[in-house]
């Protein structure tokens, strides 16, 4: 039997702007198994924001059911939300979201510290660094790494919990070409070596072209998968 990792059941959002109510979400439903790799399109405006950021635990939608790897979370409280968001999903976002003055080693520290895991941290981060092809740089900070390799202290971060699920919101949009081949081809090693289940928002077709399955989004609703 498949195992779902990812169930959305007739997501609804609608946000109050002043007095007009923007529909984000309208009903939309989607599973994604564990392992898969699997991108989200839209055009600007079609919800795929939305659906990334309770999809991530950063929201909640206004109505409708979100199952993620086996816990209900449409529900959730603030402080539950920032809990399942720590333990069950990694991120890694287009602009990097590294600390400056923050080591790599001490970047990839953080997901642990807000989990209050002390034991064996650094091994654990530096073993993630190392996984990322990162393990000559720990000690370098964000202003002293290329692009392509601040991406890659990104993705170390994200893994570094185990997430059930890594989120990655237009994770090649700041490369080059060649530092974005590189990231995708990272990402998907990890999917191949580790079972890693990937979730890619992307406008870009050449990213999309790599998943496994491509969700459209539009107006709200999945158009096509």
């Amino acid at each position: 039997m498949t195992e779902w990792v990812i169930q959305a059941e007739n997501l609804i959002k609608t946000y109050q702007m002043g007095e007009v109510q923007v529909h984000a979400l309208r009903g939309l439903s989607t599973q994604i198994a564990r392992g898969e790799i699997v991108s989200i399109m839209g055009p600007s405006g079609s919800g795929k924001s939305t659906l990334m950021n309770i999809i991530g635990c950063l929201d909640r939608p206004t109505s409708g059911e979100y199952v993620l790897d086996g816990e209900q979370v449409s529900n959730m409280k603030d402080d539950q939300l920032a809990s399942i968001r720590n333990r069950k999903v990694g991120f890694v976002f287009q602009s990097f979201n590294l600390l400056p003055r923050a080591t790599a080693l001490a970047n990839v520290e953080l997901p642990m510290r807000y989990a209050a895991i002390t034991s064996g941290r650094k091994d654990r981060a530096r073993s993630a660094l190392e996984a990322v092809g990162l393990g000559d740089r720990i000690y370098h900070r964000p202003n002293e790494l290329s692009g392509g390799q601040q991406q890659r202290v990104a993705i170390a971060r994200a893994l570094v919990n185990d997430p059930a699920i890594i989120l990655a919101d237009e994770p090649t949009g700041n490369l080059d070409s060649q530092s974005g081949t590189e990231i995708m081809n990272l990402l998907l090693s990890l999917n191949r070596e580790r079972g890693t289940t990937l979730v890619i928002v992307t406008h870009d077709p050449d990213v999309a072209a790599q998943s496994q399955r491509i969700i459209h989004i539009r107006d709200g609703v999945v158009v096509e998968e």
